[in-house]
């Protein structure tokens, strides 16, 4: 997983508020999702693949995935979560 220094500095990239890691049972919910083909992106592309772990923004609005270990800083690859329940 993602090391604490590492999020203590790492950004949102659109508005550059704080991250913090999405506790287990989100993960678990967002990965049902995408095992049903449902969990799709800002830009409306479907995940394919079982996120690690996610790191949502300070307003609690956007996911940014993490996916191989990889955090995906992308905002067109974040997971809108007012839209996801």
């Amino acid at each position: 997983m993602i090391a604490d220094h590492l999020i203590e500095i790492l950004r949102c990239p659109q508005d550059r508020s704080q991250l913090h890691l999405a506790d287990a049972e989100l993960v678990a919910k967002l990965n049902r999702a995408i095992a049903a083909g449902e969990l799709k992106s800002v830009a409306g592309e479907t995940f394919e693949k079982p996120l690690d772990g996610g790191l949502i923004r300070a307003a609690g609005d956007l996911l940014y995935p993490i996916i191989d270990e990889i955090p995906v800083m992308l905002p067109d690859e974040a997971v809108d979560l007012r839209t996801f329940q």
